[in-house]
């Protein structure tokens, strides 16, 4: 008991330096870690090879695979052409570029990963903004929920549907039929809240659009062969991270596989290919695995998680009402993955001895709905906020902790409770 109450205290006191950014996040996560390896919870075991504890080396080659790969695609002057097509499309307004960006956002991360998608939409949007003079933290941070929302619709869109399907044994058209319909009415709630949000950051320069709109787009690609080797080599890789049920071959394989693939025929020197590569962040996750293994390792995750179950019992609504908030806010504070994998033995008993009830396998979506909208709710709540934050700072526009969480809670919140009362209507009231 001592020893958990002393990882519990370890971890909120780095969960506290990284909220109010006294030392670096990277800093504080080490911190933590490292108390976690003093106060003799974690070894290289629990640390590196523990798939329940350990660092997710999924995640962090997944991350790093696409670095590279996007650094690659850079070269071609490709997201110049994609910002200038944007810019266009919208006519240089700039609540209308945010929706166009967001929805781009929000669909790819369906269909991708929202990791995945906003390493791609990121380097587009610092550009539209630098050509229409604005400011791309609100859309930085709008497109960073825009993929945790749009990634909740599907198998592949979020790495915790991924474990609740392997779990449940659920389907890519399970996911899709339960949970599609809502994400579509998120999405547009959401654009709503952006209109309110960042409403200071539509301002409009009739001199940058006039400019942007005299400018041929073509005219930016500048390697037209790499273009196209990349373009394939993209194309495989999506390929096969939307084949992963069929193939059985991890995201993270697919990503190194196609960044070599990518580097091999781009002949680019390294310095080049590893241009894109957020180091800061990959080393963050590190940490902040290693602090969460900590608390899974001393029970700390499973006790909560034993203590819901046997406060809900058979009474599936309040079940899912516990779960979809609980999980909510759980995956605010730590990040979603290690949650997801925690929590899923505990939701299939409960579903197990439901034998087949359909208001039982309403768990399952209340999970999934909470762990994947709850990560909006913080800066660290979810891996396309840590990833998003880093590639802002990289490129001289930092983002704080309190900076995102303040969008990000309201967020969080609002779609969280549609998201109760949709599971309320359809798998209670209306069965």
């Amino acid at each position: 008991m001592t020893t958990q109450v002393l990882v519990v205290v370890a971890f909120v006191a780095a969960y506290v330096l990284i909220a109010t950014e006294r030392i670096h996040r990277v800093a504080a996560s080490l911190w933590g870690a490292a108390a976690m390896v003093l106060l003799g919870v974690v070894d290289a075991r629990v640390a590196f090879f523990s798939e329940k504890t350990g660092v997710d080396w999924n995640v962090l080659f997944l991350l790093l695979g696409m670095m590279m790969i996007v650094s690659v695609v850079k070269q071609t002057g490709v997201f110049d052409y994609v910002a200038i097509w944007a810019a266009k499309r919208t006519r240089g307004r700039p609540f209308a570029t945010m929706v166009l960006l967001v929805v781009i956002t929000a669909v790819a991360s369906a269909l991708l990963d929202n990791v995945t998608t906003v390493l791609l939409i990121a380097p587009v949007t610092l550009l539209v903004c630098d050509r229409l003079g604005l400011k791309p933290v609100p859309f930085l941070i709008a497109e960073a929920m825009a993929s945790n929302i749009g990634g909740t619709a599907t198998l592949v869109g979020d790495p915790p549907n991924i474990i609740i399907a392997s779990r449940a044994a659920l389907t890519f058209n399970d996911f899709l039929v339960n949970l599609a319909p809502i994400v579509v009415l998120l999405l547009l709630v959401f654009i709503g809240l952006c209109r309110i949000m960042f409403r200071s950051a539509f301002t409009h320069d009739p001199e940058r659009v006039a400019a942007i709109m005299a400018l041929d787009e073509r005219e930016v690609i500048r390697d037209h062969a790499l273009l196209l080797r990349a373009g394939v080599v993209l194309a495989l890789v999506l390929v096969g991270f939307l084949a992963h049920p069929i193939l059985h071959i991890e995201p993270s394989m697919v990503a190194l596989l196609g960044a070599g693939a990518l580097v091999a025929v781009s002949r680019l020197d390294p310095a080049e290919f590893l241009e894109e590569v957020e180091w800061p962040t990959l080393v963050f996750f590190m940490g902040l695995f290693v602090m969460v293994g900590a608390l899974i390792e001393v029970g700390v995750i499973d006790r909560l998680g034993e203590a819901v179950t046997q406060a809900v019992g058979d009474q599936y609504l309040l079940a899912s009402s516990v779960l979809i908030w609980g999980s909510g806010l759980m995956s605010a504070i730590v990040d979603n993955i290690p949650y997801v994998a925690t929590m899923t033995p505990l939701v299939k008993d409960l579903v197990d001895a439901a034998q087949g009830s359909e208001q039982a396998q309403a768990l399952w979506w209340a999970l999934a709905l909470g762990a994947d909208l709850g990560g909006n709710a913080t800066a660290v709540g979810a891996s396309a906020n840590v990833v998003v934050i880093g590639i802002a700072a990289r490129n001289g526009h930092p983002i704080s902790f309190w900076q995102f969480t303040k969008y990000g809670a309201v967020v969080a919140v609002t779609t969280v409770g549609i998201a109760w009362l949709y599971l309320w209507i359809r798998y209670f009231a209306l069965a």
